[in-house]
């Protein structure tokens, strides 16, 4: 398994708003094919900053079945608005 890591930056006063379209956004994810685990973690001391990590079983789910899938772009549909900057994204695997 890996986890896809998307930081994410929004307007903090914007926050309630931008919570409640990524949960409406998460079955999107977990229908997907490969899909493992979701999360959205919120930073304490960065505000407006969130952490999106999501497992998959492969990179390839993630960036190629996901990325390609009707989903994804109902994802960035709910959400890309709220985006004050494109995410960062990067692929981690756990080493101990």
């Amino acid at each position: 398994m890996i986890h896809e890591v998307a930081t994410i930056i929004i307007d903090p006063a914007r926050a309630t708003d931008f919570e409640a379209a990524v949960k409406m956004a998460r079955p999107y994810f977990e229908e997907a094919p490969g899909f493992v685990s979701f999360a959205l973690q919120k930073s304490i001391e960065n505000v407006g900053r969130y952490l999106l990590i999501v497992g998959w079983e492969t990179v390839e789910a993630h960036m190629v079945d996901f990325r390609n899938a009707e989903g994804f772009q109902a994802w960035r549909n709910l959400v890309g608005d709220f985006f004050t900057s494109p995410p960062m994204v990067e692929h981690t695997n756990t080493v101990i």
